[in-house]
């Protein structure tokens, strides 16, 4: 593969904490959780009544009729790739559409068009479900209506690896700029799975706190007291161009795209393996790819859901692949605040970690009040300053399946 470099030039978001890029740093570096009641009636037969329900509802900012026409995975990612595809500054450039694609992951796909349609079925009959049900319900249904908005002829791709599904749509997009395939790809991420039917299946597979106290405390990646992840959503979408691109149209460069590793565990459809191996094989094949050393990373956004198993397993990959540099990277972990994102998770922690290399500031890991013993990492409790110079940073995810990816990121 060439050492064609890619730069990021555009970013867009939504989620728990904030409607868009400047709401969402803004509270991360505040240390604002966005994790609340529900208070939807099916919320009360639940084991879990807490969630990270989006700072602002995408009817907010799609037109209505074009919103009823998206599941609402669909209308996370639209309104995330508006905010990017503005930022970039692309939209006022004359482009090649053939050389400009899209790589927007989900976990689950349109989950809530699908269960609302079976009920329409059941309740109403045939007749009753809506015609627009399988272009809505389709998991490539954000990649195919960004690529409308943009007019992305490139490929458009979907790809789908549970919770690392976000950086895994990163690392494709990597891939298709490398191989000269594109120039430009918006990548991330989207996730709607807020209901009745995979919160149960998820409380009653004991991924889910079950914690009754202040819903804004109870994801604590780390912490002795922690028993589970908080579900959320929303999306993340990164503009990814070849540097050369960026550069002859006067771009403002927010960090390079590094590398990539992908590995699998085989080891268990939804247990990490305990040892960390395949995680800690992806971030080594992602400093290889990036032509760095472990001394070169100063910054982690942790995969870290707040689960007893996958938090230790993290710690023991982060020092097996930076050895002793591992004592000297400040690590957080913004789902404290946002709740886990599914397939969404990548982009949006990816999001975090370019303004930490950016602004050179990691946000802070909020609830850890009692560090675990097995875990021997430097956590950033409040906003910590990164150096200067030349630095760099990674993202994990992880996900059912065994799905490992862990993608590298440079200051610019």
């Amino acid at each position: 593969m060439s050492r064609r470099r890619v730069v990021v030039t555009g970013l867009g978001t939504t989620n728990p904490v904030g409607g868009d890029v400047a709401s969402t740093w803004e509270a991360l570096l505040a240390g604002r959780s966005g994790i609340r009641h529900l208070t939807e009636d099916w919320a009360e037969e639940l084991p879990v009544k807490i969630a990270g329900r989006v700072a602002v509802e995408p009817t907010e900012v799609l037109e209505r009729v074009k919103a009823r026409r998206l599941d609402r995975s669909a209308q996370f990612a639209m309104v995330a790739a508006m905010e990017a595809w503005a930022d970039s500054g692309l939209a006022d450039v004359e482009l090649d559409h053939d050389r400009l694609g899209v790589a927007m992951a989900s976990g689950i796909g349109g989950v809530t068009t699908l269960l609302a349609n079976y009920d329409a079925l059941k309740e109403k009959g045939p007749r009753r479900v809506s015609p627009l049900a399988v272009p809505m319900l389709m998991p490539n249904a954000p990649a195919a209506n960004i690529s409308l908005y943009v007019g992305a002829r490139a490929a458009v791709n979907t790809p789908v690896s549970a919770c690392a599904s976000g950086n895994e749509g990163i690392a494709l997009a990597l891939d298709q700029i490398r191989l000269n395939r594109a120039d430009i790809v918006l990548a991330g991420g989207t996730e709607a799975a807020i209901h009745p039917l995979p919160m149960a299946a998820f409380a009653n597979m004991m991924a889910l706190s079950k914690n009754e106290g202040d819903p804004t405390t109870v994801s604590r990646p780390w912490d002795t007291g922690r028993d589970g992840f908080v579900l959320g959503e929303g999306a993340g979408v990164l503009v990814l161009e070849l540097l050369e691109h960026a550069q002859a149209r006067g771009a403002r460069i927010y960090a390079e795209l590094l590398g990539a590793g992908i590995t699998a565990d085989a080891h268990d459809i939804a247990q990490p393996d305990p040892a960390g191996r395949g995680g800690a094989r992806a971030i080594v094949r992602a400093l290889a790819e990036s032509e760095i050393s472990a001394s070169d990373v100063v910054h982690i956004n942790a995969h870290a859901t707040s689960t007893p198993q996958g938090d230790i397993a993290e710690g023991l990959m982060i020092h097996a692949t930076l050895g002793a540099q591992a004592d000297n990277v400040v690590v957080t972990s913004t789902k404290s605040m946002t709740g886990h994102l599914l397939g969404g998770a990548g982009a949006l922690e990816s999001i975090a970690t370019v303004l930490a290399l950016h602004n050179r500031v990691s946000p802070p890991t909020i609830n850890l009040d009692n560090l675990d013993p097995l875990v021997e990492l430097d956590i950033a409790t409040k906003p910590r300053d990164l150096p200067l110079g030349d630095i760099a940073a990674l993202n994990n995810s992880f996900g059912f399946g065994g799905a490992n990816v862990a993608v590298a990121f440079g200051s610019f």
